[in-house]
C-alpha cells in the first residue's frame, strides 16, 4: 500500500542551524509517513557553526533515508528553494524552516488534504514558543493581534479555513510548476509573495489545525528588531510587485511610525500638533498596556515587565523597515527608469 501513495520531497532551506536542526530535522525523520516515499533536501546556506555536521550526524543514524544536502551560495531562502525544487523527484513538495519542529503526522495530514483536492496548498497554525524569558514573551506577541495583526497562520488555532498565506505550507507539484520560481530579491517576505501569486492563479490555501507545528521565535529584543525590521523592509517589494496583496494591518505600524516622526517634528512649532502627537503615544501606550496586561494574566505576570517593549519592538521595526524600503526600492525603481 505505501507504493500507492505520492512521493514526498521535505525541502529544508537552512543556515546557520546548529542550536535547532537536531530537532527540526529529526521531527521530519520522525513522521508516520512511510520513508521509502520521502526524500528530503536540505539547501544550506554556506552554514559555518557546525550545522552540517549535525546533519551527517543524524544522516548517519538513519541511513535508510534518503536525504541529500546542497549548497545555496546565496544563503538566503527563495535560493535555496529554488535549487531544491529544480532537483526535488516528489509529486508534493513540503517546506520546513530550520527553526521549525512538525508534528509526528505532519506529512501524512499535509498528504491527505492534498489528495482530496481541497486546495493547491495546505498549511496550519504554529505554535510559536521561546527558550529564554525575552523569548517566551516575543512568542506571546508573535501570537497575538495586537502583536502581529491578525495574521492567520499565528493567531487563529480552532477552526480550518482559507487564507492568504502559509507557514511551513505543502503544495501539489503542478501548482508549483505553474507559480514558477521564488523570487530572489525577497530576503523575507518570499512566502507571501509567492502565495498570493498563486491565489491570482486560481488555488486556494487551507489553514487547518489538523496540521500542527512549533516554531521558535527569536530569543532577545535586537534579534526580533532585526527579525521585523527586514520584514517591513522587504514588504515594499512585495507592494511594487503585487499592490493588492497589502491589507489594511500592514499599513498601521508604517504609518503609526510616520505619526511619530512627523507629529513630533510638527510639535516643535505647534500647540495643536502637539496634542495630537501626545494623543496618539497615549492611545497606542494604553492599548500595548492593557494588551501587555491580558496576556500576563493568562500566561504569567512575569511577561508584563517585558511585553510592552516587545510590541513595540515589533511595531517600530517593521515599520522603519516599511519606510527604509520605500527609499531603498523607490530610488531602484527611479534608476531603472531612468536606464
Amino acid at each position: 500500500m505505501a507504493d500507492e501513495l505520492p512521493l514526498v520531497t521535505v525541502i529544508m532551506p537552512i543556515r546557520n542551524e546548529a542550536d535547532f536542526i537536531v530537532r527540526s530535522l529529526g521531527a521530519v525523520l520522525a513522521q508516520d509517513y512511510p520513508p521509502e516515499r520521502v526524500e528530503i533536501i536540505i539547501a544550506d546556506g554556506m552554514s559555518s557553526d557546525g550545522t552540517r555536521a549535525e546533519i551527517a550526524r543524524l544522516a548517519a543514524q538513519h541511513p535508510e533515508r534518503a536525504i541529500t544536502v546542497i549548497d545555496n551560495p546565496r544563503q538566503i531562502v527563495p535560493a535555496g528553494m529554488n535549487l531544491a525544487q529544480g532537483i526535488a523527484r516528489g509529486e508534493i513538495i513540503v517546506r520546513v524552516d530550520g527553526h521549525c519542529e512538525i508534528a509526528p503526522d505532519y506529512i501524512s495530514q499535509c498528504v491527505a488534504h492534498l489528495q482530496r483536492g481541497e486546495a493547491g496548498g495546505v498549511g496550519g497554525p504554529i505554535e510559536t514558543v521561546g527558550q529564554t524569558p525575552y523569548g517566551q514573551s516575543i512568542a506571546l506577541a508573535m501570537s497575538s493581534w495586537f502583536g502581529v495583526g491578525g495574521a492567520a497562520f499565528r493567531t487563529v488555532k480552532d477552526r480550518a479555513l482559507y487564507a492568504d498565506t502559509l507557514a511551513f505550507p505543502a503544495y501539489r507539484r503542478d501548482v508549483i510548476e505553474r507559480a514558477g520560481p521564488y523570487d530572489e530579491t525577497l530576503v523575507r517576505n518570499q512566502d507571501d509573495e509567492y502565495n498570493y501569486r498563486l491565489r491570482k492563479l486560481g488555488f486556494r490555501l487551507l489553514l487547518t489545525p489538523k496540521i500542527r507545528s512549533r516554531y521558535y521565535s527569536r530569543a532577545t529584543l535586537r534579534r526580533v528588531w532585526q527579525q521585523y525590521y527586514q520584514y517591513g523592509f522587504y514588504k515594499v517589494r512585495v507592494l511594487q510587485k503585487h499592490p493588492r496583496q497589502m491589507s489594511l494591518r500592514q499599513f498601521v505600524p508604517p504609518l503609526f511610525v510616520a505619526a511619530l516622526i512627523l507629529g513630533g517634528a510638527l510639535a516643535v512649532f505647534s500647540p495643536l500638533a502637539r496634542l495630537l502627537w501626545a494623543l496618539v503615544i497615549i492611545a497606542y501606550a494604553v492599548v500595548n498596556l492593557s494588551t501587555s496586561a491580558a496576556l500576563a494574566a493568562r500566561h504569567g505576570w512575569q511577561h508584563l515587565r517585558r511585553l510592552p517593549l516587545v510590541f513595540a519592538a515589533l511595531h517600530l521595526s517593521y515599520g522603519l523597515g516599511f519606510w527604509h524600503g520605500v527609499w531603498h526600492f523607490g530610488l531602484q525603481a527611479k534608476h531603472a527608469t531612468k536606464n
